[in-house]
């Protein structure tokens, strides 16, 4: 199992638990279904520390790093993912209606959430320190400190916290996550639901797909045209980037390959070798259109209202939330867990599929992260006075 990949795992999860759900072996699916009590439960727990603990030192390094062009760049690659989000809604609420059976997956209309599946043996409860809101508000105060102070033990301190909230997810809840995915499509297979929740993972994944390849054309569209460039040409020399991020499904991992292919471009080493970093930290268009997306899905097969002023503050948060996710697969939609619970009122089966859905294609949201953020290098570039200075070819 080691040598499988994320997906691979969660392929083969989903494909088990249908197979389990088939089988109509009720005590097995029940205790699967604990296992997924206890393990929601601990999700539940550990979103506020994962919050504090990506978010405090995600501002307070970008403090420290604090150049001329840092102000600059941070509102750029903001502008660009609440940019990419508020596309995704107005594509989505156009295409899904007609791509989906709106109101076809009620699992949120109950008095109790899981009353639709097969309920857990055992009802444990593990309660979160703080709610979600809190740890936002403390990852602030705590990120805007250790960028003020010139003090390091708390910045220390929350460095050393990160890497406790990243071991936890890469040790125990991402090899966890294929059994959690297991048990939930064991429950809908069960349920009879299974075949309509395949079907929504193939159309999804091609509108997601497609609105990847259209920001990243619209945002190489923008720094061709400020530098008297060709965008295709841009993109072209950036495809190393593009499909070594889907390998890895880390920005973190891509950054040699992001960093050489944007010189490439022209960019001047000094504005690549400080935008390129902090982009892949900050930068996260295609990871928000993929959970915009997926998230939009599900609240319209679930019936559930929304409108884009209410919705828009979620792409809002969504763009400091996701500040400093790991470089592992599945960061980025952990880190904004909290928010789809608390802002879009998801329970935890619709969590869980929620993350099944993210999962499966987070590859390629990373994919449009990083080669995006060769564009905004670009841009930084001409703003900051320099021209692209080598032949694209």
């Amino acid at each position: 199992m080691k040598k499988f990949g994320l997906l691979p795992k969660l392929i083969l999860g989903i494909l088990a638990g249908i197979a389990i759900g088939k089988m109509k072996v009720l005590f097995v699916v029940e205790l699967l279904a604990t296992f997924n009590n206890i393990f929601g439960s601990f999700l539940g727990f550990i979103i506020p520390l994962i919050i504090v603990g990506f978010v405090a030192p995600g501002i307070g390094n970008l403090g420290k790093s604090a150049g001329k062009l840092l102000g600059g760049s941070t509102v750029l690659a903001y502008v660009s993912t609440i940019i990419a989000g508020s596309f995704a809604y107005v594509v989505d609420t156009n295409i899904f209606p007609k791509l989906l059976n709106v109101g076809s997956f009620i699992l949120h209309d109950t008095t109790n959430p899981e009353e639709a599946l097969v309920k857990s043996l055992i009802n444990i409860k593990i309660a979160p320190l703080m709610d979600v809101m809190t740890a936002l508000v403390l990852a602030f105060v705590l990120g805007l400190g250790i960028a003020y102070l010139k003090e390091d033990t708390v910045k220390k301190f929350m460095d050393e916290f990160q890497l406790i909230v990243e071991g936890t997810i890469k040790s125990v809840i991402i090899p966890l996550l294929p059994f959690h995915i297991s048990g939930i499509f064991a429950n809908m297979t069960y349920a009879g639901k299974v075949e309509m929740i395949i079907a929504v993972f193939a159309k999804v994944f091609v509108v997601i797909i497609t609105l990847h390849l259209l920001i990243l054309l619209f945002q190489y569209t923008v720094a061709g045209s400020l530098n008297g460039k060709n965008p295709i040409s841009l993109i072209r020399n950036m495809l190393p980037a593009y499909f070594t991020a889907v390998g890895t499904q880390s920005s973190a991992a891509t950054i040699p390959v992001t960093l050489a292919q944007t010189k490439k471009n022209g960019a001047n080493d000094g504005i690549a070798e400080f935008t390129v970093p902090l982009f892949a930290t900050i930068h996260l268009s295609g990871s928000t259109i993929t959970l915009t997306s997926c998230s939009l899905a599900i609240m319209m097969l679930e019936g559930m209202n929304f409108s884009f002023g209410s919705y828009f503050g979620f792409i809002l948060m969504l763009g400091v939330t996701m500040v400093a996710a790991p470089g592992v697969p599945g960061g980025a939609v952990m880190a904004a867990l909290g928010l789809i619970q608390s802002m879009l009122g998801f329970n935890a089966e619709l969590s869980s599929l929620m993350i099944a859905l993210y999962l499966a294609q987070d590859s390629f949201g990373t994919a449009c992260n990083v080669t995006g953020d060769g564009a905004l290098a670009l841009i930084v570039n001409k703003f900051a006075g320099f021209s692209l200075d080598k032949e694209n070819k």
